[in-house]
């Protein structure tokens, strides 16, 4: 019968165990690539709480030396690397994401390190030291959540530490998601006034119309050409849009996208304002020039500088918070001067153009199916929660209009 070893305090070791000539103890492995691994502690119980942690993963068929030494960074890498499904542009915005906000923090911890308290911790972060909005903590978490998925499914961890954090922290009082406002009627008729009734706005007032008349994407809409649209039968057809990818505060560059669902593909009715104003342009661009600028190509764009560039999203909302600026200033001083209240206009982006369409869409008109068609929206609960803000005014006019109806004294 064979010897069992013992070590210098006479205590058995197991199969696998040493105990070194410095004293510390090893215990060796093979690991599941069938490759000779070795780990170390100080004092045999130390040694045997790894020993038990090691047979237990690989048991769970895990790799724990391999999660010991891979970063978080270094799973996410992988993890996009092998997303072949995904639209060059939206990868593009996905490592945009990764890299300004987890990369150089979060992103430099161990794998093996992270627990669901250290991802709940650093999205409570971003949220109260950064001063990032829940929509960016959003895109955070759709970074992180599918990379440790992957890591889990290749046996680097057990569980998926950032499960279940997101629903936490919304449920807490710091994740405020602020709603996008649509223009009320008032509002909307002040701007457009005002926009049409000064001429030094001329230039924006074709684009504008076509954003608010037609409740496109601002992408959608500069991404037009002159072929998108049937003048004969005043359809808008959307089959594409422009994307324009910041690369720094110099500059950034330009790309068509196709869109990512079918519900992106549709063709929008125009309405009277819209239909003119696409005349306007064309008017305008016949003494101007047209867009000269091809785009992966795509050329014969409808939007365009008077240099013969497409017109790009930030040059829209920069024009749209300059005719906001100089209404509120001239307003603020009227109103003073006539010692009364300024009707002042809040500040919004094409987007709230987008939405002010959809809510006036809403408001007069009650099948869903439309208006998620007309809209382009992929989920119906996109469409029902706008429906279901813009009519709660609706409801409080239907219900005091029936008030001496259901008393009747």
């Amino acid at each position: 019968m064979a010897q069992s070893r013992k070590d210098s305090r006479g205590y058995a070791l197991r199969s696998g165990e040493c105990q070194r000539s410095d004293g510390r103890y090893s215990y060796s492995y093979t690991d599941k690539d069938h490759n000779r691994q070795v780990v170390y502690a100080t004092d045999l119980i130390s040694l045997r709480k790894k020993e038990q942690q090691i047979r237990r993963d690989l048991e769970d068929g895990l790799d724990p030396r391999r999660a010991e030494r891979i970063t978080v960074n270094q799973v996410y890498d992988e993890y996009i690397s092998q997303k072949y499904d995904l639209k060059s542009t939206t990868k593009v915005n996905y490592i945009y994401t990764y890299d300004h906000f987890i990369r150089e923090t979060f992103g430099k911890r161990r794998l093996i390190d992270v627990k669901y308290t250290d991802v709940k911790k650093f999205y409570y972060s971003l949220i109260t030291e950064k001063g990032l909005s829940p929509a960016t903590v959003d895109n955070v978490h759709t970074q992180l959540h599918p990379a440790f998925a992957m890591a889990v499914r290749v046996g680097l961890i057990r569980t998926n530490p950032a499960s279940g954090v997101l629903g936490e922290i919304k449920k807490s009082h710091v994740w405020v998601e602020n709603k996008r406002e649509a223009l009320t009627l008032a509002e909307q008729k002040v701007f457009m006034n005002y926009l049409f009734e000064n001429h030094r706005y001329q230039g924006w007032k074709p684009v504008i119309t076509v954003l608010i008349g037609s409740g496109m994407r601002i992408g959608e809409c500069l991404g037009l050409r002159w072929c998108d649209l049937d003048f004969e039968n005043r359809i808008i057809d959307i089959n594409h849009n422009l994307v324009h990818r910041r690369v720094d505060e110099e500059g950034g560059t330009l790309h068509i996208n196709t869109p990512k669902t079918k519900a992106g593909e549709r063709r929008i009715p125009m309405i009277e304002p819209v239909y003119e104003a696409f005349l306007e342009e064309y008017q305008i661009q016949q003494l101007t020039g047209f867009c000269t600028q091809e785009i992966e190509g795509y050329k014969g764009f409808v939007f365009c500088s008077s240099g013969g560039t497409v017109t790009i999203p930030q040059e829209v909302n920069r024009a749209i918070h300059t005719i906001v600026a100089d209404y509120n200033e001239e307003e603020t001083a009227k109103a003073k001067k006539e010692r009364r209240e300024p009707f002042l206009l809040p500040k919004f982006s094409a987007h709230h153009l987008r939405h002010t369409f959809c809510t006036r869409l809403c408001e007069n008109e009650t099948n869903l199916k439309v208006i998620q068609t007309v809209m382009g929206h992929k989920d119906i609960q996109t469409t029902m929660d706008i429906y279901a803000d813009c009519t709660e005014d609706k409801k409080k006019e239907v219900i005091q209009k029936i008030e001496n109806k259901i008393f009747v004294m």
